[in-house]
């Protein structure tokens, strides 16, 4: 059996780690709403100081977290490409037909704070529990029984897919093909994501079956259950109260 995705964050012993998921997933959602309909920079600050700050009462490993915002502001870069030259407004620099406006660099600046803010949130509150924790609280939290077996399935197997993937070009490259510009390229990767689908497929039957031999009926049962105790309260009233208090700012 393929292993498991790693959860490197998930292990410690900081007050976060120990924290009611279902705490953490409110405060995580109610942060990430109240950051994307935030406009103004004063509060933006505040919510990434914020953010980082939550970074460093868990205790996570400064190197990691910085590795995970490489990924995402490689993204982000394509925004500093393209909307300093595509938003309208006040033009600053005019490069050939091209010009540079002010808003473009400003909204595009907006949304680099924005994104690494819920995404330092995200890790700090929620890569501290563990995927099964976090699936246990969301049915706590009364959400769809089948969207929550979707998204962890989804997780749980992603990493199985991709072995998988591994296996099948592997195999394409001891048979001495090369990607090139042409149509038996275009063939060749057509019938590789063919493959995948069918053995996904097969897979997702043998996996179901299986569940079902052990007597699976569409619910998870779990034999250690969440317990809110007064550390829980009050750390989930610190957070957002300093969430709206920055909002109100």
């Amino acid at each position: 059996m393929a292993n498991l995705i790693k959860e490197k964050f998930s292990e410690g012993d900081s007050f976060l780690h120990k924290l009611d998921p279902r705490v953490k997933i409110i405060v995580a959602l109610l942060f990430s709403a109240i950051v994307a309909v935030t406009d103004r920079y004063t509060p933006l600050w505040g919510d990434l100081l914020l953010a980082a700050g939550l970074i460093i009462i868990a205790k996570l490993k400064i190197r990691e977290v910085i590795l995970r915002l490489l990924v995402v502001n490689s993204f982000i870069l394509l925004l500093w490409i393209m909307l300093p030259f595509t938003f309208s407004g006040e033009k600053i620099y005019i490069l050939d037909s091209l010009g540079v406006s002010r808003e473009g660099i400003k909204y595009a600046f907006l949304l680099t704070i924005k994104s690494n803010s819920i995404i330092l949130v995200g890790i700090a509150l929620l890569s501290t529990s563990s995927i099964y924790n976090l699936v246990h609280a969301l049915l706590h939290l009364y959400l769809p029984d089948k969207l929550v077996q979707l998204s962890f399935f989804s997780y749980r197997y992603i990493h199985t897919i991709h072995s998988e993937y591994i296996r099948l070009n592997n195999a394409l490259k001891v048979r001495g093909f090369k990607a090139q510009t042409n149509f038996h390229t275009y063939k060749t990767y057509a019938y590789l994501i063919g493959m995948m689908l069918v053995r996904s497929y097969d897979r997702s039957k043998r996996v179901y079956n299986a569940m079902l031999c052990r007597g699976f009926k569409g619910k998870f049962w779990t034999l250690n259950h969440f317990s809110f105790n007064k550390s829980d309260f009050i750390g989930g009233i610190v957070m957002i109260s300093c969430i709206i208090g920055l909002m109100l700012f």
